[in-house]
């Protein structure tokens, strides 16, 4: 293999995996695909699954850049790019603010509103309310405020007798106000955006049809868990709506590098929702980033250079998002 095609052979990265949240399995997967991706490119890359010392080991191993491979609390909401900014490290996908805003549902939903995006109605409530009676009348959905993978996700049918009793579980770790919202029928559908200086660029859509009925955690990274079509079999108006929503969720939280936004489509009567902008997605074998890129004509490899060359042009611009 040539220099040309080993970009990155003079590099020191650093991958972070793993971490402490409740998606660490997922992020075990993402961190260990980039890494590989990274070596193929021919950096040398150090594996960090990070815990409170994270600090200490990152000055200890003097990166050029770390990749972020994190997923959920601590490593996706703004805490450990906190961490990198402080320590005057370059690194991938958004900054501290997006970050933070992004995996917040309740104040991501605000900013997505007032830039004219469709969102789900609802509010936060006291989990053991909800848990106690229904707040708003079924069918609904009941999810954490701050999780991503689908972790603690509910859905409550038409015709329930009850509401989900877990949420007032000793055991419950997803925070103590959850984000309960109108249940949108018909379609799943999700696209991945690119961060250019010329503005976000859309790459495809895709419908997700889950095998359980509902896009959950199982369905996300089991095998055979649900099915992708891409591109999705919707009219072009719709595609084109959810592409250009999707790029307008990307800029109205101020991300960078590479996001996921998902949606619900009602086919029946035509609405698109934008439910949530993911910062950090996912990058398993069964990931919907990696099939939209290769869909556009970008290769793994390629769009895992593509995002460190992203962090190297914000670390030169000296900024953050």
């Amino acid at each position: 293999m040539t220099s040309a095609e080993r970009p990155l052979a003079d590099q020191h990265i650093v991958v972070l995996l793993g971490g402490p949240s409740a998606e660490r399995e997922v992020s075990l997967a993402t961190g260990a695909a980039y890494a590989d991706a990274l070596e193929r490119l021919g950096a040398r890359v150090s594996r960090v699954d990070p815990g409170r010392d994270v600090a200490q080991v990152l000055t200890a191993l003097k990166p050029d850049l770390v990749f972020n491979g994190l997923h959920g609390r601590w490593g996706e909401d703004g805490c450990m790019q906190g961490v990198l900014e402080t320590l005057g490290l370059a690194y991938t996908h958004s900054g501290v603010l997006a970050s933070a805003l992004a995996m917040d549902k309740a104040r991501s939903k605000a900013v997505l509103a007032a830039a004219g995006i469709p969102v789900p109605g609802g509010g936060l409530f006291d989990r053991h309310d909800v848990a106690r009676d229904h707040v708003m009348q079924p069918p609904y959905v009941v999810k954490p405020n701050a999780e991503g993978s689908s972790v603690g996700v509910f859905v409550v049918r038409e015709g329930a007798n009850g509401p989900p009793r877990d949420l007032a579980a000793p055991d419950w770790a997803f925070g103590e106000e959850v984000m309960v919202e109108p249940y949108i029928p018909g379609l799943e559908l999700s696209v991945a955006t690119l961060g250019q200086p010329t503005g976000p660029r859309a790459l495809a859509v895709t419908e997700i049809r889950s095998s359980t009925g509902f896009y959950d955690y199982a369905a996300k990274y089991a095998e055979g868990g649900s099915v992708h079509l891409l591109p999705a079999p919707i009219p072009n108006a719709v595609r084109d709506r959810a592409m250009r929503l999707a790029e307008l969720g990307h800029a109205s939280l101020g991300c960078r590098g590479v996001t996921r936004a998902d949606f619900r489509y009602d086919d029946i009567n035509d609405l698109l929702v934008l439910l949530e902008v993911n910062t950090q997605p996912g990058m398993t074998p069964t990931s919907l980033v990696p099939e939209q890129a290769d869909h556009a004509g970008v290769s793994f490899d390629r769009l895992v250079f593509w995002i460190v060359e992203d962090a190297y042009a914000r670390k030169r611009a000296g900024g953050t998002a």
